[in-house]
């Protein structure tokens, strides 16, 4: 099981070269994974419409089409943001940028124990969830 950030789930999902070597490994090894899980917090989709809304996103369907196209595939689960992970998104170990997508990701990371694939260098420097890039 591993957690993807926003970013990471669109580059995977469009097949861009910019997401890392080792990011592509992680996500191919649960995707080749019977058991395998890539956990995508329903923050996520908020902050995909919103890209898209101020006009840094196109994506070649509705949002609400692509939103469920990826959910549909089989070792992709969207977790919505319960009560848990909202509260620890604000009782976060240490000093933590202010984004409170980032914020809820790193959280749920925290919380699942799993690693998180990010390219956000805040997010990887921080050293109280483990990522990979």
């Amino acid at each position: 099981m591993i957690v993807l950030d926003t970013q990471v789930l669109i580059w995977w999902v469009n097949d861009d070269k910019k997401l890392s070597s080792q990011a592509s490994k992680a996500i191919n090894k649960e995707m080749s994974n019977e058991d395998g899980q890539l956990i995508i917090s329903s923050i996520t989709s908020w902050e995909i419409a919103l890209l898209i809304k101020k006009g840094c996103l196109a994506l070649t369907m509705d949002v609400d089409d692509w939103i469920n196209t990826v959910a549909s595939i089989e070792q992709v689960r969207f977790v919505p943001v319960d009560n848990d992970v909202a509260i620890q998104s604000v009782r976060l170990p240490g000093d933590f940028h202010p984004d409170p997508a980032d914020r809820i990701i790193t959280a749920l990371a925290r919380h699942l124990s799993a690693a998180l694939v990010t390219s956000d260098e805040k997010i990887r420097a921080y050293k109280y969830v483990k990522t990979i890039w």
